[in-house]
């Protein structure tokens, strides 16, 4: 029988981001974010729905920490809000805000449960995007004194730190097809916006290197490599490129200090000077991976990198449409780690949407409970096969608001109730308990 064990080190965790579930917009000194404003605008998000109110984290915090000793969860992700902390993005820091953050944390130790904190989960102040945002010259420094904020704020306690989450996202998506905030549209400032993030990146670890807070830091991608449709030189091509964009993106600079030459023959890619290419590539601890879906992948012309994506088998896929095969992660990981060797692979977001209901009490989510036991068996493979995967975080902890898709989408562990709150621990939460437990599938 194959091992379903993990190494004895290997980190379980839940994951969670500031502006899905903490609410309170409008509360103690917070400043409106990019999201606050798209979300606001009448036909970007589903049903008109807001982050206004969310799983009102905020002041439930405490509940939600219970909710995750109770299930014997040892690390919890969480993200900041940086307009939460600076209302306008740099200058004064709002004590309430910050404090509130301060709070959560030592309530996550006094509960024994380990903190990991992403500094930017695409929350981005209004008032810096109405300045020019992540594409602004000054961007990275601005990122740069908001993390150092945070560090000497959290650091003395706080030893896991994630720069940037998905960046590729908030890149094409918020500012390439505009289906994120801020809704840009445009086919240049997307590579302005991910090379201010890039540098932001490299800004932030530079700083946390500096304070010498003796944590770890790295940052987590969505990165994806495609499957070819077939072993024709065409599809081979468009898998090539399609990989570039997706992965090379941002992982190339990281790693190697630049962009691949595809992606600069092809994009208006900005340049690194030699400054810069050395601070976007510092060492990192860790390589953060969100993971989903893979698509395969066929030549044709008249798509984006003459990539025609589809997923493998339309019939087996979740709610959000994504298809639904372990084997394809277990190809991410083996791939990442030929192509960029890290130190480590920590998978930060792992998870799927089904429409869960509360029945008597409980909440039946058997088709959640089989992704999860699937996708760490594609885990446990990569392993065996020499990929140094140290932690895997399910996403999320809780029913939350998924972006433009408002909240019809359920990834939780943790079923929600939006108009009581009331929180409801679902099978796949106690299914996990257990994996955790017993530290194997």
């Amino acid at each position: 029988m194959p091992d379903t064990s993990f190494p004895s080190d290997f980190i379980w965790g839940a994951a969670t981001a500031s502006y899905q579930i903490e609410g309170a917009a409008n509360e103690d000194g917070r400043g409106p974010s990019v999201w606050d404003t798209f979300s606001r605008t009448p036909g970007k998000v589903a049903k008109g729905d807001t982050g206004d109110v969310a799983c009102d984290h905020y002041h439930r915090f405490e509940e939600d920490v219970r909710i995750i000793r109770e299930l014997g969860i040892p690390n919890y992700r969480f993200s900041v809000s940086w307009p939460r902390v600076l209302p306008l993005g740099q200058g004064p820091v709002n004590r309430k805000g910050l404090d509130f953050y301060s709070r959560l944390v030592d309530s996550l130790l006094t509960s024994g449960i380990t903190p990991a904190v992403t500094l930017f989960h695409w929350d981005y102040p209004q008032a810096l995007e109405d300045c020019g945002g992540w594409a602004h010259p000054d961007a990275s420094k601005w990122f740069g004194e908001y993390a150092e904020v945070i560090f000497k704020a959290l650091g003395d306690r706080v030893k896991m730190w994630l720069t940037l989450n998905e960046p590729w996202c908030h890149s094409w998506l918020g500012n390439g097809c505009g289906t994120h905030a801020p809704g840009n549209v445009s086919d240049t400032l997307p590579y302005q916006v991910g090379h201010g993030l890039l540098l932001g990146h490299g800004e932030a670890v530079a700083r946390y290197r500096g304070l010498a807070q003796n944590g770890k830091i790295g940052l987590t991608t969505n990165h994806t490599f495609g499957m070819a449709a077939s072993d024709s030189p065409e599809d081979l091509k468009a898998k090539e490129q399609f990989d570039h964009w997706n992965a090379g993106w941002f992982l190339d600079p990281i790693y190697f200090g630049d962009y691949p030459e595809y992606l600069k023959a092809r994009f208006p890619m900005p340049q690194f000077g030699q400054a810069e290419s050395k601070l976007v590539s510092q060492p990192l601890d860790f390589l953060g991976l969100n993971f989903y879906f893979s698509d395969v992948v066929k030549w044709n012309p008249a798509k984006l990198n003459d990539a025609e994506q589809y997923p493998a088998r339309q019939d087996n896929t979740t709610e959000m449409g994504w298809q639904r095969l372990p084997e394809t992660f277990t190809y991410c990981l083996v791939e990442t780690q030929k192509r960029y060797k890290p130190e480590k692979i920590l998978i930060f977001e792992n998870g799927c949407a089904y429409p869960d209901r509360v029945e008597d009490g409980r909440v039946h989510d058997e088709k959640r409970m089989n992704f999860i036991r699937d996708y760490l068996g594609g885990v446990r493979d990569a392993i065996s096969q020499g990929v140094p995967v140290g932690g895997y975080f399910v996403w999320s902890l809780l029913d939350n608001f998924e972006w433009a898709e408002g909240y019809r989408p359920r990834f939780g562990i943790v079923h929600v109730d939006y108009e009581t709150q009331k929180r409801t621990p679902k099978d796949s939460a106690l299914m996990y308990r257990d994996i955790i437990k017993a530290n194997s599938v």
